[in-house]
């Protein structure tokens, strides 16, 4: 299960300030997602990052609704959260 993202604060040095639809909040250093590289490579540059908003439709982190973050793997970094069982690999994990 994966709770939906309902308040987002951009904040310095590529980290999001998220705030879930139960209630927890916390912060989601994006770095080591964009240090992945492919389509996060974008985000890279703040400009592009700033322009981060919640997709409403669907509760995620989104830029110009080409680049999301899975919402279970937003969840978990910014509670501190395990990961879903179905998660728990080690190539899933940052």
């Amino acid at each position: 299960m994966y709770h939906d993202v309902v308040k987002l604060k951009c904040l310095d040095d590529f980290r999001l300030e998220l705030t879930f639809d139960n209630g927890k909040s916390g912060i989601l250093d994006c770095k080591p997602i964009i240090a992945k590289g492919g389509v996060f490579s974008k985000l890279q540059n703040p400009q592009v990052f700033k322009n981060v908003h919640i997709n409403k439709e669907l509760g995620v982190v989104t830029w110009d609704e080409d680049i999301d973050i899975a919402p279970e793997t937003a969840y978990s970094l910014a509670t501190g959260s395990p990961f879903p069982e179905w998660m728990q690999t080690s190539e899933s994990i940052p």
